[in-house]
């Protein structure tokens, strides 16, 4: 009998223990991932003031004057196009709207400087459009007649607003889907039109997921790094990349990126205060599927080019064109190639592996104890995802090197040994540096997939001896295959994207499928870019279709 009790009470036992364990681990990864921030930020006060003094006077008015010019063009542009095609894929039926519901996610397939090489390729002087145009009407130089510098503040402002849009469009979409319709039907009962339940009632409710989306698509703005870097535009990230490595000062350059990080978190609170004390809600129940608007005629072809436009230009138009250049250019793709795309494999499945991992510790650390500490830490955790990659490197070089310094300096008036660059410049700073920038991404996706797990099932494995650990290996993680391997997938096709942290970060001698293509569109060798960019687009494609299968299943059985 004294066996069983002990027996009886041992998952109880462990219930009292672990979640010690939990919250110390939890806290130390949530510092170690804040670390980066927590430098940059400190970097405000240093003493550099004939540095700052001279960005200051020379370009920093520059760098803010394009940030916000073009956060207002992309802002702007984003909420068009994706509140726009998401009111009328989820509410009217024409033709293509089937279709267009997943196919207008693919433009998050492609990173936005590949767009600005693609179209930089098309629109050039010597590109395809302005040479027919030439031979069409007779023109012989730039002085016959005017044509739009796709190399401009405007040019990237509809680059990223093209690449952009599906994280609004995305979004509102689930919103718009996940009305209530007698909420609809009421104001249609009540003699609104379609436009005017639209402005009054879906609007209003969307408004949250809505702003999310803006607020996404507005930090993938401030963190772009290749696309205003080709196309000559100064803003924040090109002035941390010039200051640091064009100057060789360190601190002005942390500056510079504490500013840019004030600069973001000034942009969360302002949505936040937007919303004050506004609650968004609905009361009904009644979800089911609302019959469609029935679009005919004109209105029918006016929505299918509504559709159709975001499309071709932010996928359709430049992964064809890099399918062409990479079909008449396939003598580029050798062994080199092959060497770019797996080392590029390599960061990518590491960093997921080990997002999952930390992902799942943090999560089922909040679940298991509630605690004040566990939330904030988990909160911390997943501010990365909104800082730009270049001031998370920034926030690790420095420090790293100062260690690697101090640990070379130790061993060399201790043992006479020089240690050089233990980690400054390595493969586990890099995977450091994307750990902090995508850990949000892969936190909330296995946290939404432990969400759904119902507690009682936790209380059953507890009272059958399982231990905390136990339970997680084999009764949730089964649960959560689905939701794991989304999270990887999301974390990895990120990882493959990334540009201005593995830029300022890698190994020396050590690139990858982002930084070739980076490399040789700024030697103007736009047609050797054409196969790696083409394989990042074709793994970011996967993510895409399977995010829209899973919105089309869950639409079909409400």
């Amino acid at each position: 009998m004294r066996i069983n009790y002990q027996l009886a009470n041992y998952p109880l036992m462990l219930q009292r223990l672990v979640p010690g364990g939990w919250i110390a681990v939890t806290i130390a990864i949530a510092l170690l991932v804040s670390t980066p921030v927590l430098f940059v930020l400190g970097n405000i006060f240093a003493d550099n003031s004939e540095v700052w003094n001279h960005l200051a006077e020379t370009v920093l008015p520059r760098y803010m004057a394009n940030s916000l010019w073009l956060m207002l063009g992309v802002g702007s542009g984003v909420l068009l196009i994706g509140v726009g095609t998401a009111w009328l894929v989820t509410t009217c039926s024409f033709w293509g709207s089937k279709i267009f519901e997943w196919a207008l996610l693919l433009p998050l397939a492609t990173p936005a400087y590949l767009l600005a090489y693609s179209y930089t390729e098309l629109l050039e002087f010597y590109g395809p459009v302005q040479m027919t145009l030439r031979d069409w009407f007779g023109w012989s130089s730039v002085g016959d007649y005017w044509f739009p510098n796709v190399r401009s503040l405007g040019g990237a402002i509809m680059l990223l607003t093209l690449v952009l849009y599906p994280y609004v469009y995305l979004l509102a979409r689930v919103a718009f889907l996940e009305q209530c319709t007698c909420t609809l039907e009421a104001s249609r009962s009540l003699g609104c039109g379609p436009w005017r339940s639209f402005a009054t009632v879906a609007l209003p409710l969307a408004r949250p997921a809505i702003m999310a989306g803006l607020s996404l698509a507005l930090m993938e703005t401030l963190s772009d790094f290749g696309t205003v870097q080709f196309f000559g535009v100064d803003t924040f990230t090109t002035g941390i990349y010039r200051t640091w490595f064009g100057m060789g000062e360190r601190v002005a350059a942390a500056q510079l990126a504490a500013f840019l990080l004030l600069f973001i978190f000034g942009l969360i609170l302002l949505e936040r205060w937007s919303r004050r004390q506004a609650k968004y809600y609905q009361s009904g129940s009644d979800y089911s599927p609302m019959q469609p608007y029935q679009l005919k005629g004109i209105r029918a072809t006016l929505a299918s080019i509504a559709c159709l436009l975001p499309l071709s230009l932010g996928f359709l138009l430049p992964a064809g064109l890099l399918l062409q250049m990479t079909w008449e250019n396939a003598e580029t793709i050798n062994d080199r190639f092959w060497g770019l795309a797996t080392n590029s494999f390599i960061l990518a499945v590491i960093t997921a592996i080990l997002a999952v991992i930390v992902a799942v510790v943090i999560a089922y650390g909040v679940r298991w104890q509630s605690h004040i500490a566990m939330e904030l830490a988990a909160r911390v955790t997943a501010m990365g995802y909104a800082i730009p990659g270049s001031v998370i490197a920034v926030g690790i070089l420095i420090p790293v090197g100062r260690l690697d310094n101090a640990i070379d300096g130790w061993m060399r008036g201790t043992f006479g040994i020089s240690t050089g660059l233990l980690l400054s410049g390595t493969i586990a700073a890099l995977i450091f540096a994307y750990l902090v920038r995508f850990l949000a991404v892969s936190f909330g996706t296995v946290e939404s997939s432990l969400g759904k797990i119902k507690p009682n099932l936790d209380d059953a494995a507890r009272s059958l001896g399982h231990s905390p650990t136990s339970t997680l290996l084999r009764v949730h993680a089964p649960m959560m295959g689905g939701g794991l391997l989304t999270a990887a997938m999301l974390v990895f096709v990120d990882v493959m994207k990334e540009l201005p942290a593995t830029l300022i970060i890698r190994p020396f001698n050590f690139d990858t499928l982002a930084i070739r293509v980076y490399n040789l569109a700024s030697d103007e060798r736009l047609a050797e870019a054409a196969a790696p960019a083409l394989a990042i687009v074709l793994v970011g494609i996967i993510p895409v279709i399977f995010l829209s299968w899973q919105i089309a299943v869950r639409s079909h059985h409400r």
